[in-house]
């Protein structure tokens, strides 16, 4: 009798040992990845997949618990291509999973914080990616464009054809503005910032039930 009843104790603790879990990550801990795929407003659509990479391992008290080189994968949710002047371009994102090297995947809550693209670009409290509003360049237009009119209204027609000529001008330059896109683009590369919105718990590798 004694013998029928150590084989259902080693099962026991063997599924113990594979079912043990380490403490989870804490939400709020910054995940450092790194772009594998090309996301703009041009060429993108909500439901559109994307790749990222763990570029920094994640620690909890002196063993990684994340190794660097860990796949994120996720969606595009919001994209906005304005034609208006006062539009900016945005790219909305959601990391959807984590792979780790062993191909063990993970549901991941995470929220984009932060990007390594300056130039005028932010990311919102959404998670949202924000693409830089009118460049100099446009700056420029307007002004030429205002000024390109004005002086040939004034060769025209003297100071009322200064006046008639500005407004003409910066018509069609207002014009042009809103005949172009403004787009926003995270290319291949781009360095992202992700903040857990909840503890991840992550399952520890199993124990030899022999040692």
């Amino acid at each position: 009798m004694k013998k029928l009843m150590v084989l259902p104790c080693i099962v026991l603790l063997a599924t113990m040992a594979v079912a043990q879990t380490s403490a989870p990550v804490p939400a709020g801990t910054a995940l450092m990845v790194k772009l594998e795929t090309t996301l703009a407003t041009f060429s993108n659509k909500a439901g559109d997949p994307f790749q990222a990479r763990l570029t920094e391992a994640v620690v909890l008290d002196g063993k990684t618990v994340i190794p660097s080189g860990t796949m994120v994968e996720g969606r595009v949710t919001r994209v906005v291509e304005p034609r208006r002047i006062t539009g900016r371009p945005t790219i909305g994102i959601l990391p959807e999973a984590l792979v780790l090297p062993t191909g063990e995947r993970l549901f991941l809550d995470a929220t984009l914080v932060d990007t390594n693209i300056g130039g005028g670009t932010d990311v919102n409290r959404e998670g949202e990616f924000k693409g830089s509003g009118h460049d100099r360049h446009d700056q420029i237009e307007t002004g030429g464009g205002t000024a390109g009119g004005m002086l040939i209204g004034g060769l025209i027609g003297g100071p009322p054809g200064i006046l008639i000529g500005g407004v003409v001008g910066a018509s069609s330059t207002g014009a042009h503005w809103l005949s172009k896109h403004r787009s926003a683009t995270l290319p291949v590369g781009t360095e992202l910032t992700l903040e857990l919105n909840r503890p991840l718990a992550m399952t520890a590798p199993a124990a030899n039930p022999g040692q």
